[in-house]
């Protein structure tokens, strides 16, 4: 009403009030009544702000590549600020003029500035892995950019979010990458069937080790089986040698004892010789009838006997023998009754 106005800031903007070409109040988080048309208010933002950039530079091997990446700042100084952009705003707040895009321009114009001679040090594959470098690099340039704390800007941080080459360089190092990759693949392949191979030769060489191992042990069991054989043989000549000359004693003993049972049959045989020739020597030239009678078991039939005996011997001087079956009768009766 009457061109008078109310506004109010939030807590991270600094305000500075312009009337009549002096600063009335200045502050962060202001609310306050104006007059328009002799009021310009300025207001500065003073939290951090995430600036994005992405810009393009030339390796030394004339290859472009296109970093990306975030710078972090906040408004130290609002004051040297509003003395070089115009950040005055209207009664809804909104910026008249468009300096607050241009901070942001600058910042990476300043950014790239840092950038270009060490980027141009570097060849194209250097360039993609030195992110961290870079991102270093331009923090550093921006800290000591004198243009930057003329406005009163301090950087808080430089992310590099990525670096890139052209499409066509890209698939070209990917296929020479690919390719590596692709060698090391081969390569460890190789490895790995060399390997298997030595692995193989070595498990051969073991059986073989151990087959020969196996043969040299039955060659020794064999040996030691031939050993045992000779030693068997030997014993068992031995044996027999010691059999033969015990069935040798033996029998020398036995026909030793049989030679001495000889002797003393024999001895004992002429002692009883000698016995009886002694006991039959009173008998010798007696008749044998006489002993016939002295032995007293004569009967009839040794008489018969004696009779045809005597018969017999004189059988050249008898001219005629009568003999009756009772005779014979009588004398087989008494040896079938003995």
């Amino acid at each position: 009403m009457f061109g008078f106005k109310y506004a109010k800031f939030d807590p991270n903007t600094y305000v500075i009030v312009h009337k009549n070409g002096r600063v009335s109040k200045e502050g962060v988080g202001l609310s306050f009544f104006y007059f328009a048309p002799s009021t310009s208010i300025v207001a500065i933002p003073k939290s951090s702000n995430d600036l994005p950039f992405i810009f393009e530079e030339m390796t030394n091997d004339y290859q472009a590549i296109r970093v990306q990446g975030q710078i972090t700042y906040t408004i130290e100084d609002p004051h040297k600020l509003a003395a070089i952009l115009d950040y005055s705003v209207d009664a809804r707040g909104v910026y008249k003029k468009s300096d607050h895009e241009k901070l942001g321009q600058r910042i990476i114009n300043e950014a790239q500035t840092t950038t270009t001679s060490f980027v141009h040090t570097l060849s194209l594959k250097e360039s993609l892995r030195s992110a961290a470098e870079i991102g270093k690099i331009i923090e550093q340039g921006l800290g000591e950019s004198q243009s930057l704390a003329m406005m009163g800007i301090k950087v808080l941080g430089v992310n590099i979010l990525g670096i890139k080459g052209t499409p066509e360089m890209t698939r070209a190092l990917e296929t020479e990458t690919r390719e590596l990759l692709q060698k090391e693949a081969d390569r460890a392949i190789y490895e790995r069937r060399n390997f298997a191979v030595e692995q193989e030769r070595v498990i051969k060489e073991s059986e073989l080790s151990t087959q020969i191992a196996v043969e040299e042990k039955k060659k020794q069991i064999a040996e030691k089986k031939m050993e045992l054989k000779v030693l068997n043989a030997e014993n068992d000549k031995k044996l027999r040698e010691m059999k033969v000359e015990e069935d040798i004693s033996v029998e020398e003993m036995r026909s030793g004892l049989l030679a001495k049972k000889e002797e003393n049959d024999r001895k004992e045989a002429d002692i009883e010789g000698y016995v009886i020739q002694q006991k039959l020597e009173p008998y010798k030239n007696l008749d044998w009838k006489l002993l016939m009678a002295l032995n007293g078991n004569s009967d009839s039939s040794t008489h018969i006997a004696m009779a045809f005996r005597e018969l017999a011997e004189n059988a050249e001087n008898i001219q005629n023998l009568n003999i009756t079956p009772d005779l014979l009768n009588t004398v087989m009766q008494q040896q079938s009754n003995r």
